[in-house]
C-alpha cells in the first residue's frame, strides 16, 4: 500500500504524520512555527520535522511516496509557492514552498505539492470524515478567522488565482456597530469574519458593556454558560452572523452536504443552535434539508488532506 506524510504548517505549530492510501493516519508529530524567523527557518523546521517521520517510517518499513502540505496563506498550488499571507507568519509571503522543502529533503520538486490549510482541512474531511463518501462539500470552519473550501469530486476549488474559499470576507449585515462597518483582518470592513469570528465575540461582549478583566473568547463562553447577559448576546449574535453566512453559500454553490469545524463549532449549542437556526432560514426552500454536519477528523484533518494531495 502507499502511503505519503501529511503536513498541517500553522502560524504557531507544524504537525505532520504518516498517512496510508485509504487515509487512515498511522503516527505523527508535532514542532512548534518558528514564526518570527522568516520563510527559510519555517521551511527547515518542517523539513526537520517530515525528515524524523521519514527515518521511522523506514524504520517500520514504510516507504513514502510524497509529501503533502496544508499550509497558512494563499497558496498557489500549481507553482508550490506562498502568493500571500499574514504577519502569523513573518516572511512567509513568496516562499517556494514546495522547491524549498523538495531541496531540503533531497527529493524532486514533483514529490511535495501544497495548498492552503483550510483546502487541506477539506480534502480530509471529505475522503475521511463526517463528508465521505458524498459527491461535493462545502466545509466552513469559524474560528480566530473564517475561511471555507468547495470539494468537488475529491478536489478543492482552488480559484483561478488560489484565493477560493476566503468565505469570512465576504458583506454581512452582522458586521456593523453604532452604524460603523467594523474592521476585518483583510485590512477591510463590514465583513462576516469581523463579526462571526472568536475574536468577533470578544470584541462584541467588550462594546456590550462586558468587563475588559475578561481576557478571550473562551472566558465569553464561561461567562454565557453562567447566564451573563452580554456574553449571551455576542455569541448568540455571532452564531447567527455566521449561520446566516453559511447558508448563502449553500444557496450559491448546493452541496451535497455542509460541514462547519473550528474552535466555534465545537464550542457546544450556545454557538451551534442559533447557527444552524439562522442557516436554516437563509435557505432557498429546495435546500431546506441540506445536511449540516459536524466536522469529525479534529486534529488529523488537515494532516490527512494534505496526504491526499499525493494519491490524488
Amino acid at each position: 500500500m502507499a502511503h505519503a506524510i501529511g503536513v498541517d504548517l500553522g502560524g504557531t505549530k507544524t504537525a505532520a504524520g504518516v498517512v496510508t492510501g485509504d487515509g487512515e493516519l498511522l503516527f505523527s508529530e508535532t514542532a512548534p512555527t518558528p514564526n518570527r524567523d522568516g520563510g527559510g527557518a519555517v521551511l527547515d523546521a518542517t523539513a526537520a520535522l517530515i525528515s524524523r517521520l521519514r527515518v521511522r517510517a523506514q524504520a517500520e518499513g514504510i516507504a513514502i511516496a510524497g509529501v503533502g502540505v496544508g499550509s497558512a496563506g494563499v497558496i498557489d498550488a500549481g507553482h508550490g509557492s506562498v502568493v500571500s499571507a499574514t504577519d502569523a507568519i513573518r516572511g512567509w509571503a513568496g516562499t517556494a514552498l514546495t522547491d524549498g522543502l523538495a531541496r531540503r529533503l533531497s527529493v524532486s520538486p514533483g514529490a511535495v505539492r501544497a495548498v492552503n490549510d483550510v483546502h487541506a482541512h477539506a480534502l480530509g474531511e471529505s475522503w475521511r470524515g463526517a463528508a465521505a463518501g458524498t459527491a461535493s462539500m462545502l466545509l466552513i470552519a469559524f474560528g480566530t478567522g473564517v475561511g471555507g473550501s468547495l470539494v468537488l469530486a475529491g478536489q478543492p476549488v482552488l480559484g483561478h488565482r488560489y484565493v477560493g474559499g476566503h468565505v469570512g470576507h465576504v458583506a454581512s449585515p452582522y458586521a456593523y456597530a453604532d452604524g460603523k462597518a467594523l474592521p476585518c483582518s483583510c485590512g477591510g470592513s463590514g465583513h462576516v469574519e469581523a463579526a462571526a469570528s472568536g475574536p468577533a465575540i470578544h470584541a462584541a461582549f467588550l462594546r456590550l458593556g462586558g468587563s475588559p478583566a475578561v481576557a478571550d473568547t473562551r472566558a465569553v463562553f464561561a461567562l454565557a454558560r453562567d447566564g451573563d447577559p452580554a456574553a449571551s448576546r455576542a455569541i448568540r449574535t455571532a452564531a447567527e452572523a455566521a449561520g446566516q453566512s453559511a447558508g448563502g453559500l449553500v444557496n450559491v454553490l448546493d452541496p451535497e452536504v455542509l460541514v462547519v469545524t473550528g474552535g466555534l463549532a465545537d464550542a457546544g449549542d450556545l454557538w451551534w443552535n442559533p447557527m444552524k437556526a439562522a442557516l436554516r432560514r437563509e435557505l432557498l426552500d429546495p435546500l431546506v434539508h441540506v445536511p449540516v454536519l459536524r466536522a469529525t477528523l479534529e486534529n488529523s484533518a488537515a494532516i490527512v488532506g494534505a496526504a491526499r494531495l499525493v494519491f490524488n
